[in-house]
C-alpha cells in the first residue's frame, strides 16, 4: 500500500487526536489508513478503545476491566464530523458485554449528536451483536440509521477459534432484525484466508440473502501480531472475483471483493447502490 504524506493526512490525524477520540482505522490497524485519512474520512470507533472479548483476528486490544463510556465522546464525534466536513460518516464501537444495555444508550445518543450539528450528513452504524439482547437493537435500529452494518467476520464452522464469544446465527438475526422488522438498509462482511473454503463462502453469502442483505463486503484476513490467528491462505484476485460474481447473483446489489476491502472502505458507496 502506498503510505501518503499529505496535508489532508496530518490534519485529519491532527482533527481526531484534538477531539481526544478514538478510530477503527488505528485501533484495528486497517490498511487503508492513509488512503482514507488522505481523503478526509475516518470511522470513529466509540465507548473506548478495548473490547471485552478475545476475538484471535482483530488487532483491537481486549481487556474485561474497562472504564464507563466518556458522556462526552457524542459531542466531540459530532464536533469532528463538522469539522471533516463529512456527508458520510461511519460509526462502530468495540463490544462492550460488561455493560447492563451493551453501550446502546451511547449509541443513540451519539448518532443524535452528530445529526444535531450536521443535519444533512448520513450515517452508517457497524455494531456489535449487543448479545441478541432486542431492547439494545432497538434502541439503535429506531433511530434509522441510513446504513446498519454487522459483520460475520467468518465462516460459522470457524467461530471457535475465530469468534469464541460471538455466534453466527445470531449475527445473521441481528442483520434479519434490522432488515425485516425496522427496514432499515443492511450491510456485512466477512475476511478470508483463516481457512474457510469456497463453498464454505458462498454458504454465508446464501444465508446473507436470506435475510435481507444486499451489500457485502469480503476481504483478505492480514495477521496483526504474532498472538493472533496465522494467515491460513493468501486469497487469489481470481478467486475474490468468483465471490463477487456469486455474491451478486445470490441477490447482493453491492459486492466489494479484494484483498485490502475493509467493512468501512468506501462505505458511501453502499448509499448509491440502495
Amino acid at each position: 500500500m502506498r503510505l501518503s504524506g499529505t496535508a489532508h493526512f496530518a490534519s485529519t490525524k491532527k482533527l481526531i487526536a484534538g477531539h481526544g477520540l478514538n478510530t477503527v482505522c488505528r485501533s484495528a490497524m486497517c490498511p487503508n489508513l492513509h488512503e482514507c485519512w488522505s481523503a478526509g474520512t475516518a470511522t470513529f470507533l466509540l465507548l473506548g478503545d478495548s473490547c471485552t472479548r478475545t476475538c484471535r483476528f482483530c488487532a483491537v486490544n481486549s481487556t474485561t476491566n474497562l472504564p464507563l463510556p466518556d458522556p462526552e465522546e457524542p459531542r466531540k464525534i459530532a464536533k469532528a464530523v463538522h469539522s471533516m466536513q463529512l456527508t458520510h460518516v461511519v460509526l462502530t464501537s468495540v463490544t462492550r458485554d460488561d455493560l447492563a444495555d451493551g453501550g446502546s444508550t451511547a449509541w443513540a445518543a451519539t448518532i443524535d449528536a452528530v445529526r444535531a450539528e450536521n443535519p444533512e450528513v448520513s450515517i452508517e452504524c457497524l455494531i456489535p451483536d449487543l448479545q441478541g439482547n432486542h431492547d439494545a437493537l432497538h434502541r439503535i435500529m429506531t433511530m434509522s440509521p441510513d446504513v446498519l452494518n454487522h459483520n460475520v467476520e467468518t465462516v460459522p464452522a470457524l467461530y471457535g477459534a475465530v469468534r469464541p464469544e460471538a455466534d453466527y446465527f445470531r449475527s445473521l438475526e441481528v442483520l434479519r432484525l434490522a432488515k425485516q422488522e425496522y427496514s432499515l438498509q443492511t450491510k456485512s462482511g466477512l475476511m478470508v484466508g483463516m481457512g474457510e473454503t469456497e463453498q464454505e463462502v458462498r454458504h454465508v453469502l446464501d444465508d446473507l440473502a436470506s435475510v435481507g442483505c444486499r451489500h457485502v463486503t469480503i476481504g483478505q484476513y492480514l495477521q496483526p501480531s504474532i498472538k493472533h490467528l496465522p494467515v491460513h491462505s493468501y486469497v487469489t484476485p481470481e478467486c475474490f472475483e468468483r465471490y463477487r460474481k456469486y455474491a451478486l447473483a445470490s441477490g447482493c446489489i453491492q459486492a466489494q471483493s479484494g484483498p485490502y476491502v475493509r467493512s468501512s472502505y468506501h462505505a458511501a458507496d453502499s448509499l448509491i447502490t440502495k
